[in-house]
C-alpha cells in the first residue's frame, strides 16, 4: 500500500525547526546510502586494468564492462517511474540497493565476459531504482529548491567518488586482488538498507502533493512537450559525455599516461571534489535560465574534452582538469538535466519525468565506454576526446538555446 496519504500531513509541519532537523537527518541517511553506492560504482573503472589483465579482455570490451551498468539503469528507469506511482518510494529504494549489492558481489565470481556483463548490468537496474526514488523524494519534498536538492544527491556521489578510489587502491595494494574490494563494497549496501528501514520515515519519502507557493506553478501537463523532448536529447548527449569519461578515463591514465593505481585513484578522488560543488551547480540551475546554465556548461565540456586528452601527462594537470570536470559536467550538467526534467512537468508527472531522465542519460551511457574505447583503439585518445566529448558537447550547447524556460515550473519567481 502506498504511504503517501498518511505522510502528507506530517510533511507540511516543516515550519517547526525540530521537524526540519528530523527531515534533514532522514534525508542525510538517504544521501549516505548513495555515498556507498558511489564508492561501489567508482571502484570498477579503477580496477578495470586488473580485470582486463586477468581475463584478457580487449580495450573496447573493458570499456563496455565499465559502463554496461548504465544499460540496466536505462532499462529500469522508465518502469521505476511507474512503480513509484503505485508503491512506496522507500520500498522501491531499498529493493534497488539490494539488487545493486548482489550484482556487485557476483561480479567478483564471474567466469567470463558474458556473465560479468549480466552482473554489471544488474547493478544498473538496482541503481536506477535507488536513484529514481531518491530524486523523486528530493524534488517532491524540497519543491522550491529542486535543483539544489538534486545537487545534494550528486554531492553525496562526489563524497563516494572521493572515498571509493582511495579505499579501493588501498585494498588492492593490501590484498593484491581486485576481487576483495568489490566484494567488500557490495556487502556494505546491506548495511545501508537496514539504516533506511530503521531511520527514514514516510513523512519524507512519500510526499506527493506538497506545495510551496509560486515554486509549484508551471510545467506541462504531459511528457509530450518541447522542453521534455529537448531535455531527453540533451540527456542522451550528457550520458555519452559523462560515461565516456567515467568509464575509460582511469584506463587512459593507467595505460596511456602510465599512472600507478594509487595516482589514478587520487586523480579520480579529485574529480569527486569537483562533484561536491553540485550544490553550487544546483543553485545556478534554480537561479538562472536553463539556456544559460546548460549552454555555458556544455561549452565548457567541449573545452575540457580537448585538453584532457591532448597529452597533459603531469599529475597536477590531470588532477586540475578532473576537478573542473567534476564541477562542470557532473556538478552542473547532470544535476540540472535531472532538475529541469522535473521542472518541465506538473508535480503529478515528476516520477515519470525522472524515469525518462534516467533512461535517456544512462541508456546512452551504457555504450559510452565501448564507443570511446573503440575510437581510441582505432584513432588514438586525442581523436576519441574530440569526437565523443568536444563535438557532442557543442551540439548540446546549441540545443540548450532552444529550451523554453517560461514553460517550466517556478518560471514566475
Amino acid at each position: 500500500m502506498n504511504e503517501a496519504t498518511t505522510a502528507a500531513a506530517p510533511a507540511r509541519a516543516g515550519a517547526d525547526p525540530d521537524t526540519r532537523l528530523v527531515v534533514l537527518l532522514m534525508f542525510g541517511v538517504l544521501l549516505l546510502s548513495y555515498v556507498i553506492n558511489a564508492m561501489d560504482r567508482q571502484i570498477f573503472p579503477l580496477l578495470a586494468a586488473d580485470v582486463r589483465r586477468d581475463y584478457g579482455f580487449s580495450l573496447a570490451d573493458t570499456g563496455l564492462l565499465s559502463t554496461i551498468f548504465t544499460l540496466g539503469m536505462a532499462v529500469a528507469g522508465w518502469p521505476t517511474g511507474y512503480l513509484l506511482a503505485r508503491y512506496s518510494r522507500k520500498a522501491v529504494l531499498q529493493i534497488g540497493i539490494a539488487i545493486f549489492s548482489v550484482g556487485t558481489v557476483l561480479t567478483a565470481y564471474a567466469a567470463g565476459m558474458a556473465d560479468m556483463l549480466v552482473y554489471r548490468a544488474a547493478t544498473g537496474i538496482g541503481e536506477a531504482m535507488q536513484l529514481t526514488a531518491l530524486i523523486a523524494v528530493a524534488t517532491s519534498y524540497f519543491v522550491r529548491y529542486r535543483a539544489v536538492a538534486v545537487g545534494a544527491i550528486n554531492a553525496s556521489f562526489g563524497v563516494g567518488a572521493i572515498l571509493g578510489p582511495i579505499a579501493a587502491a588501498m585494498l588492492l595494494q593490501l590484498e593484491g586482488s581486485w576481487r576483495g574490494p568489490i566484494i567488500g563494497f557490495g556487502l556494505i549496501g546491506f548495511v545501508a538498507m537496514a539504516a533506511i528501514w530503521l531511520c527514514v520515515s514516510p513523512a519524507l519519502t512519500e510526499v506527493v502533493d506538497r506545495r510551496d507557493g509560486r515554486a509549484a506553478m508551471g510545467g506541462a501537463a504531459s511528457l509530450a512537450n518541447r522542453n521534455t523532448v529537448l531535455l531527453t536529447v540533451l540527456s542522451v548527449i550528457g550520458g555519452l559525455i559523462i560515461y565516456g569519461y567515467l568509464g575509460m578515463y582511469p584506463t587512459f591514465l593507467r595505460e596511456e599516461l602510465k599512472f600507478s593505481p594509487a595516482d589514478t585513484g587520487r586523480v579520480m578522488s579529485i574529480y569527486g571534489l569537483g562533484v561536491l560543488a553540485s550544490l553550487v551547480g544546483g543553485w545556478l540551475g534554480d537561479r538562472f535560465s536553463p539556456r544559460l546554465v546548460l549552454g555555458a556548461a556544455f561549452l565548457a565540456a567541449a573545452a575540457l574534452g580537448y585538453f584532457i586528452f591532448q597529452g597533459a601527462t603531469a599529475f597536477v594537470a590531470q588532477a586540475a582538469l578532473s576537478f573542473v570536470w567534476g564541477f562542470v559536467i557532473s556538478g552542473t550538467i547532470y544535476v540540472n538535466l535531472a532538475g529541469y526534467h522535473v521542472k518541465a512537468v506538473v508535480p503529478s508527472e515528476a516520477g515519470r519525468a525522472t524515469g525518462i531522465f534516467v533512461t535517456s542519460l544512462y541508456g546512452a551511457g551504457a555504450f559510452a565506454g565501448y564507443l570511446i574505447g573503440f575510437i581510441a583503439g582505432k584513432a588514438g585518445w586525442v581523436s576519441a576526446g574530440l569526437v565523443q566529448i568536444s563535438c557532442l558537447a557543442l551540439v548540446g550547447a546549441l540545443l540548450s538555446l532552444a529550451l523554453r524556460p517560461q514553460a517550466m515550473a517556478g518560471a514566475g519567481r
